[in-house]
């Protein structure tokens, strides 16, 4: 050990002994493991803060432009490893705590995993605030702090329960206060004429927001950006007139829908309650850190015309469109700027990142809702329209094309589009992956593409690779940096000089010994989690994420009862052993999504009890999937289910993990599928299924499922098993529904890529039997997704969209 550690790890090891009694409150000999967890965790957050004091410092004397990341999910995980990693700080910590008999990696596993996001959209917001932060670009990230989050995820007896995610229960070493920044948000009220020219809402409720940061560092240190998360706070908490005269819950009242902004993530808007809930939330958290963005740029540089040259605002999906409306309050209202001087800065200002094609989650409000909690945004809202419109008709569109175009569907109930208020409001709409920009253009913003043709860009999407390869697969490092040198932890796309060890014998025995090590220890977390004993020598074959119909779950698991059947009808073929891994949660309104983890887990247990199939089948349903588990999954996994139906996924962001970790895809030609094969080769990727064109063709010329399972013998079979109660003895008929419906409509093309997905997969056992030739192909996959380095993704929005 060189002079220079030692005395390095004798500062941290002091540093921690003197946080552990003057912070913590203890003395080392009495301290317990959460104890010295905190204790870790602020010392490495004193490093952390004279970084971040210094980006602030250069970011203000070098008077740049900032970037300002609006998303209402930041799925961030654990924080200990990653700062301790991108500051490179690991070896020293973990010397320095041995020394007090206390192992780095146990204490790690006491961080809770930040409940702030559900999916895809959130892991990729953090992945981008950690990029911005490595790529030296300023920026700041603004959500909300929930208290619950999404939700904690039971199985009992194979259904989801959703019970409470209490992550801040013992409060959260890496966040800090920021009283000085609170903003009164307002709800409701009306507008009213000031009598020289302008107008001026006097909102019926209001309620504070507080902001609560938390540090983001980038690699080696370079940055450290701001997660600037806000709370609610009522501006009145306890009525003491009304607790007095023994109104104790009504005394509350304020406090209570002050909590109710920040409490959970998503609350279920199949109710007027609860839609109007999700409104207040997003306009919440949007109003507060568009104040917040407003006043930085007026104390700092002045004139707020010039705010475009100092700030680009970009709208993670379409939860933050109202950015647009309060953005236009703000420099009408408050700052006095004529409303098409206005309009031009907000569009200059203001980028939107659309995730999906999916209607429902374009968003749309009912405008009685919108125009009673906002009355001053439906108007300027409505003023936006009326100029949006006059473009439209002057560039000679038809009365179809304007109702498309309209801020207000008037189609039945009357609603307030948020996508189309986000796409007229900014000066760039970028899709996710090359795919789904190209059918954003010929799909739901047709027409506004044809009305603004130079707006709709594309940025496929990236993951970190530190988290996503270096803190998650340390053992894959290694053998990496001893064949081709350290150089790609600073550039992933230096991966591709490991193409000249894809045939290498000898690499891709310590490749497959790093993947069996892996497999190893995700074996041993699943057993002590489910009471599953797994085979590490099986193809692990994993399917993680949100569950949902498009996300075709449930093709993959009618696909197991299929092998199930075949494997116990025919014993003497020379079946490749499985371990088929599912993980994910269902929206708790979600009916077929939630009857769809029940499923799998009724399989499991049918499948991991049948001695008949002799340990060549096993079925794991993974409870309350998240970063942490992801971290341990992916490194792990040997083939990759990525199987959506075509057209309907934006990109995906899980398919370009896998593939950086050595699995191989199995996948629809849909999101960023397209490209990864494009970069791993299509000898390296298996491919199967409708396109996207074919899928639309389907559905325009009279899709008939019925005709299609009848014709296919193992579909018909697998449905039918599952439908007559097969794998629920205690309620045959559970299923019966959500098979039927494959019969009747099949939205999602279960039916019509059953054959090329079962065909598909035997072609995966074919090529398993060849190791060295699965090997190479997993050498590729990691030596060509380097591209997908979120890295990448965020140098292209700084050129292309934000200008710094």
């Amino acid at each position: 050990m060189s002079l220079e550690i030692t005395s390095k790890v004798a500062e941290i090891d002091a540093h921690i002994i003197d946080v552990l009694r003057h912070r913590v409150g203890k003395d080392e000999r009495a301290a317990k493991p959460h104890d010295w967890y905190t204790a870790t965790c602020l010392t490495l957050r004193d490093v952390v803060i004279d970084r971040w004091m210094e980006s602030t410092r250069k970011t203000y004397d070098e008077g740049g432009k900032r970037v300002y990341y609006l998303s209402l999910e930041f799925l961030i995980g654990r924080l200990l490893r990653d700062a301790l990693s991108n500051l490179g700080l690991t070896r020293e910590m973990e010397k320095a705590l041995a020394s007090h008999g206390f192992d780095l990696a146990a204490l790690e596993e006491l961080e809770p995993d930040a409940a702030l996001g559900n999916g895809g959209l959130g892991r990729l917001a953090a992945c981008f605030m950690e990029s911005l932060a490595s790529l030296d670009i300023a920026a700041y990230g603004y959500g909300i702090r929930y208290v619950n989050g999404m939700f904690r995820q039971r199985i009992d007896d194979g259904w989801q329960v959703e019970l409470p995610e209490t992550w801040l229960s013992h409060g959260n070493p890496w966040e800090f206060d920021r009283r000085e920044s609170a903003y009164l948000i307002g709800f409701g009220g009306e507008v009213v004429d000031t009598g020289a020219g302008g107008v001026e809402w006097h909102p019926h409720e209001k309620v504070e927001a507080n902001a609560v940061d938390t540090p983001v560092v980038g690699y080696k240190g370079k940055r450290v950006n701001t997660l600037r998360l806000w709370t609610a706070n009522p501006l009145d908490p306890i009525r003491l007139d009304a607790f007095n005269a023994g109104d104790h819950a009504g005394a509350l009242a304020e406090q209570v829908r002050a909590d109710a902004l920040v409490r959970v993530l998503y609350p279920a808007d199949s109710t007027p309650a609860g839609q109007e809930l999700r409104l207040r939330q997003e306009y919440f958290f949007t109003s507060a850190s568009i104040q917040d963005i407003v006043r930085r740029h007026a104390q700092h540089h002045g004139d707020v015309r010039t705010l475009p040259d100092k700030a680009a605002i970009q709208l993670n999906d379409t939860h933050p469109s109202v950015a647009v409306a309060e953005l236009m309050r703000l420099l009408v209202d408050v700052h006095g700027l004529e409303f098409n001087e206005a309009w031009d800065v907000t569009k200059r200002t203001v980028g939107y990142t659309n995730h999906t094609l999916l209607p429902e989650a374009l968003e749309s409000w009912p405008l009685p809702l919108f125009e009673r909690l906002l009355p001053r945004h439906m108007q300027i809202i409505y003023a936006i329209n009326s100029r949006v419109l006059r473009e439209a008709r002057k560039a000679g569109m038809d009365d179809r094309a304007i109702a498309a175009i309209s801020l207000i569907d008037e189609g039945g109930e009357r609603r307030v589009r948020m996508a189309n208020l986000a796409f007229v409001g900014a000066h760039s709409i970028n899709g996710v992956a090359a795919l789904h920009t190209e059918l954003m253009k010929t799909t739901v913003f047709a027409d506004l593409h044809a009305l603004y043709p130079t707006r709709i860009n594309n940025k496929t999407n990236g993951v970190t690779p530190r988290r996503w390869l270096q803190q998650c697969n340390p053992k894959l490092v290694a053998a990496i940096k001893d064949a081709i040198g350290p150089d790609f932890l600073d550039d992933a796309q230096k991966l591709a000089e490991l193409n000249a060890f894809a045939d290498d014998a000898q690499f891709g025995e310590r490749i497959a010994e790093v993947k069996r090590a892996n497999k190893v220890a995700l074996a041993g977390h699943l057993k002590q989690l489910t009471g599953i004993r797994l085979d590490p020598d099986a193809l692990f074959d994993v399917q993680i994420k949100r569950i949902h119909e498009y996300k075709r779950q449930l093709l993959n698991l009618v696909e197991t009862v299929a092998l199930y059947d075949q494997i116990r009808s025919h014993p003497e073929r020379d079946w490749t052993p499985r371990v088929k891994i599912f993980g994910g949660k269902a929206a708790p309104s979600y009916h077929n999504a939630k009857l769809i983890i029940k499923l799998a887990n009724d399989i499991a247990r049918r499948v991991n009890s049948d001695p008949s199939v002799g340990g060549l089948l096993k079925v794991v349903f993974v409870p309350n999937y998240n970063v942490t588990l992801a971290e341990r999954i992916i490194p792990a996994a040997d083939l990759s289910e990525q199987i959506s139906t075509a057209g309907m996924e934006a990109s995906g962001t899980g398919n370009m993990k896998f593939a950086l970790n050595g699995a191989l895809t199995i996948g629809t030609l849909d999101g960023a599928n397209v490209e990864i094969k494009e970069h791993v080769g299509d000898e390296n990727i298996v491919i199967f299924g409708l396109t996207a064109d074919e899928v639309a063709e389907q559905r325009a010329n009279g899709y008939n499922p019925r005709a299609i399972i009848e014709g296919s013998r193992e579909l018909q079979q697998a449905i039918s098993a599952i439908a007559s109660g097969v794998f629920s003895p205690d309620d045959p008929h559970r299923y019966a529904g959500l098979m039927g419906g494959l019969y009747d409509s099949d939205w999602f093309m279960l039916a019509a890529d059953f054959d090329a997905y079962h065909a598909a997969q035997r072609a995966v056992d074919r090529r398993w039997e060849d190791q060295q030739a699965w090997r190479a192909s997993a050498i590729r996959n990691i030596a060509n997704v380097g591209w997908f380095s979120s890295d990448r993704t965020i140098g292209e929005y700084a050129r292309d969209i934000w200008g710094v």
